[in-house]
């Protein structure tokens, strides 16, 4: 193994030995081993040299455990599998009794009693980086059956007999956690450690606990750490999960932008999202996310944090930001006045602003597109009869569920059915009594029988298949248009949406009648 440090990052080389030659699928080559290797080159197969580039970050809380450990199979073993837990995590090599093979009744469990226990071992590894290494035991057996990557580097042909292996760009309870699964059978993930997991698993090819680390992450999502996690995949090479982090970045944009992981992610991910043509953010925000990116990477090269040197780390990505189609407030109080803009650039884009004659800029001028939100209406028509629907400052509320993930914008309402009035209304989404999101606006309604938009602050994520509460308190024209012959479960595109009376409703709202006409949502 080759542990090449560079200044943002750590290069990874192992060998694999392959029936006949794979194209490196790193842009590097590495470079020939000792000559007594290479004289008998000739009489092997070919070797594949595989790469991997981790980017050595600071370490982000993306989720909460959702693997828990599996339980014993009857109480009377339950003491001595806790015993032997507690003993393998802290390496204490005691073995409970003499006979300790009759307290397991399964091959599984008794292999189990090996993880990280010296009984037996016959290879050690030191793992970590230098002042924080960890000497774990294996067992060499066990590991070649779980990788092919530990058969290579033990029964292959060009095996090395070594009692003890340095592998230095792999975290102790990463490793630990590797070796876990293999020896027991087990996927024990932690939210800080599932990337380091990750890639220890594409290392030594343990390919189902890739995918388990993978799914955890994909549940773990969210705006918080999208931006970082879009990084990872990309270099994990896993395009589900990088799907998924676009998802999240496209519909929460804004928030995904003001996240502290947005500051951690490399140039070639800035420039990737600063040129996302469905990124759903006013330009404003897009500009501020890129200058606090470029004072942090100032940081990262140990530069101090100047406008010129901010401009520098930005390079062309500057140009990536669609100055021109901001609001000219924006503009004017915002990027004219941050100084990273020359005079020229400054004078250019205030002259496209006002004048007929526009100046060629070389910034973007086209607004992105954005996403376009989708409609669920839950009704087949609406009244205003004699009996008009009436607030008093009561809660209208309806539950209701999805079939896939999707981003709830805001809610459609009715307004009033006598003449134009204003009303004020304060809308709240719900998850088991716990509020994900809520807003208090105002919106004109035109005595028509239309619905009006009123939207969150930002996109709430709902997972499929739970139940979540949309409740509104109306303040305004006394009568309103209502919704009738409600259904049930509603097809909108791809996405199946169900509806359900909501407890929280004290106004007459539910599944057949009332308000909350229309679900607002990006899919």
């Amino acid at each position: 193994m080759v542990d090449e440090k560079g200044k943002n990052m750590k290069c990874l080389t192992f060998f694999l030995m392959l029936p006949e030659t794979v194209k490196n699928r790193s842009k590097k080559s590495s470079k020939k081993g000792n000559s007594s290797s290479s004289s008998s080159s000739s009489k092997l197969p070919p070797v594949c040299y595989e790469i991997i580039t981790l980017k050595t970050k600071k370490k982000k809380k993306m989720a909460a455990d959702i693997f828990p450990r599996k339980k014993p199979a009857n109480t009377n073993n339950t003491t001595a599998v806790q015993q032997y837990h507690q003993q393998n995590l802290n390496n204490n090599n005691t073995i409970p009794a003499p006979n300790w093979q009759g307290l397991y009744p399964t091959i599984r469990e008794r292999n189990a009693v090996m993880f990280n226990n010296d009984l037996m071992a016959d290879v050690h590894f030191v793992v970590g980086p230098p002042g924080g290494t960890q000497r774990l035991p294996g067992h060499k057996y066990v590991l070649a059956v779980g990788s092919s990557v530990f058969h290579a580097m033990f029964y292959g042909e060009l095996a090395e007999d070594k009692d003890e292996i340095r592998i230095p760009d792999v975290e102790p309870a990463a490793f630990l956690a590797m070796l876990k699964y293999i020896y027991c059978d087990e996927i024990d993930l932690a939210a800080d450690t599932v990337l380091a997991t990750l890639y220890a698993a594409k290392k030594y090819i343990v390919p189902h606990l890739a995918r388990a680390c993978v799914n955890f992450l994909e549940t773990s999502l969210s705006a918080k750490n999208a931006c970082v996690l879009l990084s990872q995949s990309c270099l994990f090479e896993e395009p589900d999960l990088t799907q998924r982090c676009w998802e999240v970045i496209d519909a929460q944009a804004e928030l995904a932008l003001k996240s502290e992981g947005f500051c951690d992610i490399d140039f070639q991910t800035l420039e990737s999202i600063l040129r996302r043509e469905t990124l759903n953010a006013k330009e404003i925000v897009v500009f501020e996310a890129a200058l606090n990116w470029a004072e942090v990477e100032c940081q990262r090269q140990e530069l101090t944090a100047t406008i010129e040197n901010k401009r520098k780390v930005l390079g062309k990505a500057l140009y990536l930001i669609r100055i021109p189609t901001m609001a000219l407030d924006d503009f004017a109080n915002g990027a004219a006045q941050s100084g990273i803009l020359t005079l020229n650039e400054t004078n250019d884009i205030f002259l496209w602003y006002t004048a007929a004659k526009k100046p060629e800029l070389q910034f973007v001028s086209k607004p992105r597109k954005g996403l376009v939100p989708q409609r669920c209406h839950r009704f087949q028509s609406c009244a205003y009869r004699s009996n008009q629907w009436r607030y008093r400052g009561r809660c209208d509320s309806i539950q209701f569920a999805v079939d896939k993930r999707v981003f709830i914008a805001g809610f459609g309402l009715y307004g009033s059915s006598c003449g134009s009035a204003e009303y004020s209304a304060k809308i709240e989404l719900k998850r088991q009594g716990v509020i994900l999101g809520q807003n208090l606006s105002k919106y004109f309604s035109d005595g028509s029988s239309n619905t009006f938009p009123v939207w969150f602050e930002y996109p709430v994520q709902i997972e499929p298949d739970t139940f979540y509460t949309a409740s509104v308190i109306l303040d305004g024209n006394e009568l309103s248009y209502f919704g009738q012959e409600g259904m049930t479960e509603v097809q909108c595109g791809k996405v199946t949406v169900q509806f359900q009376c909501s407890s929280d409703s004290t106004n007459g709202t539910g599944v057949q009648g009332g308000q909350i006409p229309e679900l607002i949502f990006y899919a």
